[in-house]
């Protein structure tokens, strides 16, 4: 099997259009959604919510997994909220991770997560993994410490996508 490639995508910043155009384009045929609420407010997102999201990417031939366990909880997820309300940031606006929320997640999700496991529960074809969260910039969101996470101990090669 050749080793797959990473590539990480979040939602903001897209339409459905260039959202799954992205996709097609990074050749992506395994879909990681790490959200724990897999849901986007507003009608610009409604794409992104789990059912359209897995409609749309079982027509394009993508296949879809739901990795709750990479999710952050609520309690490491308050700690951002925290951390975006000492800075005034606005969460959409974000664009870097908050320390305590680094060391929460890695802690409560990172230090459980055994890398191998993620690859060995997929399709064995998986070629092109994509790990899906909302936020447009990459180190605004846990999906880049998983990332890091499968690149350092697997070796991954890993491909952010932005708009």
């Amino acid at each position: 099997m050749k080793t797959p490639k990473i590539i990480t995508i979040g939602v903001y910043g897209f339409d459905a259009e260039s959202f799954f155009n992205a996709l097609q384009a990074a050749n992506v045929d395994t879909f990681c959604d790490i959200r724990s609420r897999r849901g986007v407010r507003g009608a610009t997102y409604a794409f992104a919510n789990s059912q359209r999201l897995q409609a749309r990417l079982l027509a394009l031939g993508i296949r879809y997994r739901h990795c709750k366990a990479l999710a952050p909880t609520k309690a490491v997820r308050d700690k951002q909220t925290a951390a975006d309300k000492a800075t005034k940031t606005a969460k959409r606006e974000r664009t870097t991770l908050g320390e305590a929320f680094i060391e929460a997640y890695h802690t409560e999700c990172l230090a459980h997560f055994e890398p191998q496991s993620l690859l060995d529960e997929l399709e064995s074809d998986a070629q092109v993994i994509a790990l899906f969260c909302v936020e447009r910039e990459p180190a605004a969101c846990h999906r880049s410490l998983v990332a890091a996470k499968l690149a350092t101990e697997l070796g991954l090669e890993v491909e952010d996508i932005v708009p």
